[in-house]
């Protein structure tokens, strides 16, 4: 939502087409919906790579880059932006992925104000429309706050989980206009699917209290912990949600034993992940059967990697693609177990 204003010559058109589609409005919704689906995954893995790459204080201003609506090249314009912040001289290396970041924030938000606006023009249900949107300024309001609070944790791992319910309420919605093939599920599985859920989430949690924290690899081993079952560890420090902001958090500021505990637990609750969805395999049959049991291997072997290979990028972004990617399929059970009786 930074870069609004320079985006409304094209909403206005685009607007004016897709209101003018009288007879085609749910149709016009739905290509809306699947654009903003494949942008919010873009925009999830866009987050992940910039904050791998400790990119995300590479623009210490908020919403343009040092004072410009773009990241500074001249040498003119890069004098300007080092006298503008001398603490936090400009890298264009980390600039860039910040601002594309942003950028592609930004046409999401616009895509998902289209959404709202035709389907208020065409008298469409509003519910999931009017969601998307107070979710997706919470996501531009999250966003600042990420750069003007220096990557406070409480506030990085909320923008994460609120990037995550964006793009679950967007595959929500095409599910619900049938962009998704339905699926015949027994309405047994439906609560060990809820159960994998709420598990699920407060993993995803833990992975940006994780990643925020700079503790991926607190513990450099597996299965072990610096070659114990149960390592020495402050979890009461390292789970402190009430910690002083600032005033700069790139790199992290808890001692090693707050970043143990924090990286050991979140292997615990895999643990119980893998149980729970092992339970909920057990409950399926057929195709999505096998879907969710290779979501689980993979992301527990992509998991497993980040370790073992010292946490190369390509292997950490995916690990958290793969984290959305369990998401959705659980959501996709969930919506077809609840609703067994619509799909025909």
């Amino acid at each position: 939502m930074a870069l609004l204003p320079f985006y409304t010559p094209l909403i206005f058109f685009c607007f004016l087409r897709l209101t003018g589609l009288d007879d085609h409005a749910s149709l016009a919704t739905r290509y809306l919906t699947i654009c903003a689906f494949a942008l919010g995954l873009l925009v999830v893995v866009l987050g992940a790579y910039t904050r791998l790459v400790d990119a995300g204080l590479g623009c210490p201003d908020w919403p343009g880059c040092y004072g410009f609506l773009t990241v500074p090249q001249s040498e003119a314009d890069i004098a300007t932006a080092n006298e503008r912040f001398p603490a936090m001289p400009l890298e264009a290396d980390k600039a860039w992925p910040e601002m594309v970041h942003r950028y592609a924030a930004t046409l999401l938000g616009v895509v998902i104000l289209a959404i709202l606006g035709v389907a208020a023009v065409k008298k469409l249900a509003l519910n999931y429309p009017i969601a998307l949107t107070v979710l997706v300024i919470a996501q531009g309001i999250f966003g600042a706050w990420t750069v003007t609070l220096k990557l406070w944790p409480q506030v990085v791992t909320a923008h994460l989980l609120g990037g995550f319910a964006t793009v679950a309420l967007l595959w929500v919605y095409l599910i619900k206009q049938r962009v998704v093939p339905p699926v015949d599920l027994p309405r047994p599985a439906a609560r060990a699917a809820l159960l994998v859920l709420c598990v699920l989430v407060l993993q995803v949690a833990l992975g940006g209290w994780t990643s925020s924290n700079y503790a991926a690899l607190a513990c450099p081993d597996f299965p072990l912990c610096h070659g114990q079952l149960i390592p020495d560890m402050a979890w009461f420090t390292g789970f402190n949600i009430f910690q002083d902001i600032g005033p700069n958090y790139l790199g992290g500021e808890l001692s090693n034993d707050a970043r143990i505990a924090i990286q050991f637990t979140h292997r615990l609750v895999a643990l119980v992940l893998v149980g729970v969805t092992v339970w909920l395999i057990t409950k399926l049959t057929g195709r999505v059967c096998w879907i969710v049991g290779v979501v689980l291997v993979t992301q527990f072997a992509l998991g497993v990697s980040n370790v073992w290979f010292n946490l190369p990028l390509t292997v950490a972004t995916l690990h958290n693609f793969g984290a959305l990617v369990y998401l959705l399929v659980i959501v996709y059970i969930l919506y077809f177990t609840r609703t067994r009786s619509s799909v025909g």
